[in-house]
């Protein structure tokens, strides 16, 4: 396996309780920086091949290599350690109610030990990028579900992940919102290098933005378009479908400030 694949499957099998297998004999390579979009009717096994990429589920059988390192036997303390590279986005938002807007973006940052100072600095960066900075003392409950949805993605993007997995983010949002995350994602893609793998049910959306698909079906999964084992290049062409609002792209800055902060 090359150094640059980021998640390799080995004739996994997924199943819940003693039930039959949601996964059967499931075998890719993803490499780093690769865009894929994930999808397949509801209860194909969509979420449960993301969680088995968190390992928030251990396969039955087979084996799972993230950032090449296999999976299967590791020890919760480095299952944790190995999640401080990754990150997940959920179509529900899991914001923490009793937080404000600031606190929910800090918390993985806080999690991981850093200073207040730097936090500080952080979390205003990430939610000016989202275009969500004066909102940081609100309350999440407060915001709309766009606005909430943003939130949770600049929690996510907080910790600059190797790999996001997104769970179907746009599914609560209207036309205008997801092509706004989507631009998010796409940034995100670009500049940091960030391998994502985003399951969603539009079909306008995987016809919108032409990144090849990990199509989930019959307990199997197959790839449309691109080639699974290589990066995946961004479309030239995402200016000419963008229909949300004029994105602001902070994200050179971001990516170069964040390594000043997290230096000084």
């Amino acid at each position: 396996m090359s150094d640059n694949t980021a998640v390799s499957f080995a004739n996994v099998g997924a199943q819940y309780d003693t039930g039959r297998e949601v996964l059967s004999d499931v075998s890719f390579n993803i490499g780093a920086g690769a865009f894929y979009f994930l999808s397949g009717a509801s209860g194909a096994g969509k979420t449960t091949l993301l969680r088995l990429i968190y390992q928030l589920h251990r396969p039955c059988r087979g084996q799972i290599k993230i950032f090449g390192r296999i999976t299967n036997d590791m020890s919760r303390d480095e299952i944790a350690a190995m999640r401080h590279k990754m990150a997940i986005v959920f179509q529900e938002y899991s914001l923490l109610s009793h937080m404000s807007v600031f606190d929910n973006v800090a918390l993985p940052l806080r999690v991981r030990g850093l200073s207040e100072s730097k936090i500080k600095k952080l979390v205003i960066k990430v939610l000016e990028w989202v275009g969500l900075a004066k909102y940081a003392d609100a309350n999440p409950k407060t915001l709309s579900g766009g606005q909430q949805q943003r939130v949770s993605v600049a929690r996510a993007i907080i910790i600059q992940p190797a790999i996001l997995l997104a769970d179907e983010p746009t599914g609560n949002l209207d036309d205008e919102n997801a092509s706004r995350l989507m631009e998010l994602f796409i940034q995100m893609n670009k500049t940091f290098g960030t391998t994502i793998i985003l399951a969603t049910h539009s079909s306008k959306l995987m016809e919108t933005y032409k990144f090849p698909v990990i199509r989930v079906e019959n307990h199997h999964v197959k790839f449309i378009g691109g080639t699974p084992s290589t990066p995946v290049v961004t479309p030239t062409d995402t200016k000419k479908i963008w229909r949300g609002p004029k994105p602001q792209n902070y994200f050179n800055e971001l990516s170069k400030q964040f390594d000043d902060i997290g230096n000084a």
